[in-house]
């Protein structure tokens, strides 16, 4: 088989061209809903409250609506898997390997990863973490209507990256980022930081503001 006919039969017709990336994002989502079941999370808040927005995240119902302030941070997750799957993508494409221009699929990979995190977000290991070394010290894990909401915003965050370009989503990244330190003294980098290396004075400074 020659190198020619491998990159043709890697290019999608037009039909598989529209619907196996969004059979794949549909699997991401069973997969991420049915792990997450597993795990013990719950479908909706234990109040029973349904809301789309919730503003406080000290209260037990952040992590449980379908949106609060952290998802801004997870837009800001779509964002970043749009420059990189983008730029892997047309590397991909440039060596034969078609399919993998397409932002559909480079959309499929976003969603894929962003359901990942929310099964590894929620296991009784990172619950933990959370609790222990963030602000989230009543952190329960996030409900399924959450863990949604969270694609969702990620994949808002994909499009928007689309529209902007490289250099404008790394100033409205920056802009959200000052924005949320501003509103709840937290954000994606702040996360990362004390997840990965937590540093008191952070944390206290965090509790400051509750």
């Amino acid at each position: 088989m020659t190198t020619e006919s491998v990159s043709i039969g890697l290019e999608p017709g037009p039909r598989s061209a529209r619907v196996w990336p969004w059979a794949a994002i549909a699997a991401a989502v069973v997969v991420m809903v049915v792990a997450m079941r597993l795990q013990g999370r719950i479908w909706i808040s234990e109040s029973g409250m349904v809301s789309l927005w919730h503003t406080d995240v000290w209260s037990s119902e952040c992590s449980q609506q379908f949106a609060d302030p952290y998802s801004i941070t997870h837009v800001s997750h779509g964002l970043f898997f749009a420059l990189f799957f983008g730029w892997v993508g047309r590397w991909l494409a440039s060596r034969g390997f078609r399919q993998a221009g397409d932002w559909r699929w480079q959309l499929t990979a976003g969603v894929w990863v962003a359901a990942g995190w929310e099964i590894a977000e929620n296991s009784a290991a990172v619950i933990e973490r959370y609790r222990t070394v963030t602000m989230s010290l009543n952190y329960m894990g996030d409900s399924i209507l959450n863990a949604t909401g969270d694609l969702v915003s990620c994949v808002v965050g994909f499009f928007l990256a689309r529209r902007l370009g490289t250099w404008k989503t790394l100033a409205f990244f920056a802009a959200t980022e000052l924005l949320l330190l501003w509103l709840i003294r937290d954000n994606l980098t702040l996360n990362v930081i004390m997840l990965l290396h937590p540093i008191d004075a952070i944390r206290e400074w965090q509790a400051a503001g509750r």
